[in-house]
């Protein structure tokens, strides 16, 4: 029995992967450490001596609010940057999807096997996040087994609609903008620091539409037992919404710049 194409696309990618995945766990796993110590310790053992945080943070320290959220911001993260590049790399520079659609493999099938090497990648990155998380005892908890999906699911939201519109990019002078304009932003304001409800009024609306606060909620809630998730289907199901979406467009946008 054939291997099904969209493995075969996947496969191209992590064959890509081996010469860089060392620097890429590393990084994964680095980060998380020093944002914990930084301010997960370090700046929480100043919010923790202020009696309002812990009305603000649900009675848990400032370092239990952060750390599950860092599963999160890392899928994002992880997913958003290489939807930019690395997706337009194959159809302008290394015009390598241009030469995978010159066989038999139908652009969507290279959206698909995208899809699966995304969900590879930001799983590798939110896993070493996992790792560094269980290192402490605040955050040791079987819930991290449930937050590692809800954090894979966080980046394909934001994986799959990026690459749908990098692959109609004539060139990657827009992308710096994404990162500083959209990703950044998320990362600060997105629930991972603070809550959402300390952000002005009219701003919260913004986070709550944003997958990143839907997949912190998610993490948070599973990792930390006293923190209430909120409507975990609600969660699910906007995320899903996201990634679904994008991937319908993935495909779209793929067979547009494919197209013979």
């Amino acid at each position: 029995m054939s291997t099904p194409t969209a493995v075969r696309v996947w496969e191209n990618h992590l064959l890509r992967y081996r010469k860089i995945w060392g620097s890429h766990l590393l990084g994964a796993f680095v980060q998380p450490v020093l944002y914990l110590v930084g301010m997960g310790l370090g700046v929480g053992a100043l919010v923790d001596r202020s009696t309002d945080s812990i009305v603000l943070l649900d009675g848990i320290t400032y370092f239990e609010f952060l750390a599950p959220a860092l599963l999160a911001t890392t899928a994002m993260m992880s997913g958003g940057q290489t939807s930019l590049w690395e997706v337009a790399d194959g159809f302008i520079w290394s015009h390598r999807y241009v030469a995978m659609a010159s066989t038999p493999l139908r652009p969507r099938e290279i959206a698909d096997g995208l899809a699966l090497w995304h969900t590879t990648r930001i799983a590798l990155a939110v896993t070493a996040v996992a790792g560094v998380l269980a290192l402490f005892d605040e955050t040791r908890t079987w819930g991290l087994l449930v937050a590692i999906p809800a954090a894979v699911l966080t980046g394909l939201a934001f994986a799959l609609p990026i690459s749908a519109w990098s692959s109609t990019r004539k060139n990657g002078s827009s992308f710096p903008a994404v990162i500083r304009f959209a990703l950044i932003p998320m990362f600060l304001f997105g629930g991972a620091f603070f809550p959402i409800d300390q952000l002005p009024e009219w701003l919260q609306p913004v986070a709550y539409v944003t997958p990143l606060w839907h997949g912190i909620e998610l993490c948070r809630g599973a990792v930390i037992p006293s923190v209430d998730a909120g409507p975990v289907a609600v969660h699910v199901a906007v995320l899903l919404a996201y990634a679904v979406v994008g991937l319908l467009a993935c495909r779209a946008t793929f067979a547009k710049a494919l197209r013979p």
